[in-house]
C-alpha cells in the first residue's frame, strides 16, 4: 500500500509538470504570433501603415509641402525598411530640394533593391547634371558671367530641382547683379509666396527695389527681415546706409532751398559717394548738384555734373537746359545753342528754355562779328577822342605803302582798322553795336554790304588834320 502511494504521488507531480510545459510552450507560441505578425507581413509585402505613409508622402509633393513629405517618407521606411518605392520617393524630393548628397544616397538604395530600373537611374542622371550646373553657376557668378550663370540656373536647375532655394537666391543675386531689378523683385517675390518670413528674399528683394530708387518699399523689406532677425548684419547695413542716403539728400534739398549754395554742394556729393552705383537716384543728386553749380557761376562744375546725369537718362532734359545754362556761363556758345536746341526740341512748350535759347544763339551771333574795340586797342568804354586818336596811330601803322614787304597782311588789317572806325566814329552806330545789333544787316555797308576803305585799287591816298607826319599822301580828309 506504501509503494502504491508513492506510486500516485509521482504520476501526479508528472502529469503537472507536463501542465506546466504545456502551458509555458502555449505561451511563447502566443508570444510569437503576436510578436512576429508584423514581421511576417512586412516579408510578405507592404504593411498597411507603410502603404498610407507612402500615398501620403506623395500627395503633399503635388502640393509642394516638401518637408511633410519627408516626414512620411521617413516614416514610412521606418515602418517597412523594404519599401522600395519609398527610398525612391524620398530621393526625389531631396533632388527637388537640390540636396544632392542625400538624394544621392537615396537611389542608391533604390537601384540596390531595383538594380536596373530605368526610371531612377533617368532621375540619377538629372541629378547629377543638376548638381554640376549649379556649381557652374556659382562659378560663373564669381566671374562676372551673368548671363551664362543664368542659364544654367534656368535651364538645368530650376528644371531638375524647382525647389531649390539656393538656386532660387542664386538667380536672384544674378538678376540683380545683371542690373534686372524688376526680374529680381519677382523672383523673390515667388520666394516670399512660398514663405513669407524668407530673410534672404526680403533682403535682396529689398535691395531690388532699392536700385529702382523705390526707397519706402525698400525699407519696409529690411525693416521686417530685421524684425525676423535683429541681429543680421546685411539687412543692418542695408538698412542703416539707405537711411544716411535720404538723411543726407534731405540736408542738401533744404540747404538749397534756403540759399546755403555751398553746404548744399557739399551734402550732394557726400550723398552721390555713399553709393556711386545708385543710378536711378543719382541721376537726381547730380542734377541737383548741376543746378546749384550753375547758380555759384561754376559753370565747369555745372557741365561735369549735368554730363553724369545725362549718361544716366540722355532724355532728361532739365538736365540739358542746365547744362547749356552751365556752357553759356563759361562761353561755350555753340556747345549752349547745341543743348538748348535739343532740350526745346523735347519739350517745345517750356518757354523758359526757348527764352534761354534765344540768349545763347544771340550770344553765339554775337560772339562771330569782330570786336572793333579789340581791333583798335581801346576799351569799351572809350571817348570819342581816344577811338579817334586809336584809329590815327593804327592807319599809319598798318598803311600797306608803309607795308611793302607784307603788303597783304598790311591791307586786311588797315581794312578792318577802317572798318572800326566807321562803326565806333558814329555815336548812332556805335550805340547800335553796343546794344548787340547786327550792323552789318542794317545797311551799314559793313562786312559783305560793300565798305568803301579809303583806298581803291592800290593807290592808297588819305590826309591827316594838319598834315601827314612825312608828308607825301593826300586826298583823305578827318
Amino acid at each position: 500500500m506504501e509503494a502504491s502511494t508513492k506510486l500516485c504521488c509521482m504520476d501526479f507531480l508528472a502529469l503537472r509538470g507536463f501542465l506546466l510545459s504545456a502551458l509555458i510552450l502555449n505561451f511563447v507560441l502566443a508570444c510569437q504570433f503576436l510578436l512576429l505578425q508584423p514581421l511576417v507581413s512586412a516579408l510578405d509585402g507592404r504593411p498597411e501603415e507603410a502603404a498610407a505613409l507612402l500615398e501620403k508622402a506623395q500627395q503633399h509633393v503635388k502640393v509642394k509641402r516638401y518637408s511633410e513629405a519627408l516626414n512620411d517618407l521617413n516614416a514610412a521606411i521606418e515602418a517597412d525598411p523594404t519599401l522600395s518605392e519609398a527610398y525612391r520617393h524620398r530621393a526625389s524630393v531631396f533632388r527637388q530640394l537640390c540636396r544632392y548628397e542625400e538624394s544621392e544616397r537615396n537611389y542608391g538604395k533604390f537601384l540596390e533593391m531595383k538594380p536596373r530600373n530605368s526610371v531612377a537611374e533617368r532621375e540619377l542622371s538629372q541629378l547629377l547634371q543638376a548638381k554640376g550646373a549649379l556649381e557652374s553657376a556659382m562659378n560663373l557668378f564669381d566671374s562676372g558671367d551673368f548671363t551664362k550663370a543664368l542659364e544654367h540656373i534656368d535651364k538645368v536647375v530650376l528644371v531638375f530641382s524647382p525647389a531649390c532655394s539656393k538656386a532660387k537666391i542664386l538667380k536672384t543675386r544674378l538678376l540683380l547683379a545683371a542690373k534686372d531689378y524688376s526680374g529680381a523683385i519677382t523672383e523673390a517675390g515667388f520666394m516670399l509666396r512660398e514663405d513669407e518670413d524668407n530673410i534672404d528674399a526680403l533682403l535682396l528683394r529689398g535691395r531690388a527695389y532699392y536700385y529702382l530708387a523705390d526707397h519706402d518699399v525698400s525699407l519696409r523689406h529690411y525693416q521686417k527681415g530685421l524684425r525676423l532677425d535683429p541681429e543680421h548684419s546685411e539687412l543692418k547695413k542695408a538698412y542703416f546706409s539707405l537711411k544716411n542716403l535720404l538723411k543726407k539728400t534731405k540736408s542738401a534739398e533744404e540747404n538749397e532751398a534756403k540759399g546755403k549754395l555751398r553746404l548744399a554742394v557739399e551734402e550732394y556729393k557726400g550723398a552721390i559717394a555713399l553709393d556711386p552705383n545708385h543710378s536711378a537716384f543719382n541721376v537726381h543728386l547730380l542734377l541737383g548738384l548741376c543746378k546749384v553749380s550753375v547758380k555759384l557761376g561754376r559753370g565747369r562744375d555745372a557741365i561735369s555734373s549735368c554730363s553724369e546725369a545725362l549718361q544716366i537718362d540722355e532724355e532728361l532734359v532739365e538736365a540739358l537746359t542746365q547744362r547749356g545754362e552751365a556752357k553759356l556761363l563759361i562761353e561755350d556758345w555753340e556747345g549752349a545753342v547745341e543743348d538748348l536746341k535739343l532740350a526745346a526740341e523735347k519739350s517745345p512748350q517750356d518757354r523758359h528754355i526757348h527764352e534761354t535759347l534765344i540768349r545763347a544763339e544771340r550770344s553765339l551771333k554775337l560772339s562771330k562779328r569782330k570786336d572793333w574795340y579789340k581791333i583798335l586797342g581801346i576799351s569799351k568804354t572809350a571817348s570819342a577822342s581816344e577811338i579817334k586818336k586809336a584809329y590815327k596811330k593804327l592807319a599809319l601803322q598798318w598803311h600797306p605803302d608803309k607795308n611793302a614787304n607784307n603788303r597783304e597782311e598790311a591791307e586786311a588789317k588797315f581794312r578792318d582798322i577802317a572798318a572800326a572806325y566807321e562803326v565806333l566814329g558814329d555815336e548812332e552806330k556805335r550805340t547800335r553795336y553796343d546794344r548787340g545789333e547786327d550792323i552789318d544787316e542794317t545797311g551799314s555797308g559793313m562786312g559783305g554790304g560793300g565798305f568803301h576803305h579809303p583806298f581803291q585799287g592800290g593807290n592808297f591816298q588819305f590826309h591827316f588834320e594838319g598834315g601827314f607826319p612825312g608828308g607825301g599822301f593826300g586826298g583823305f580828309q578827318f
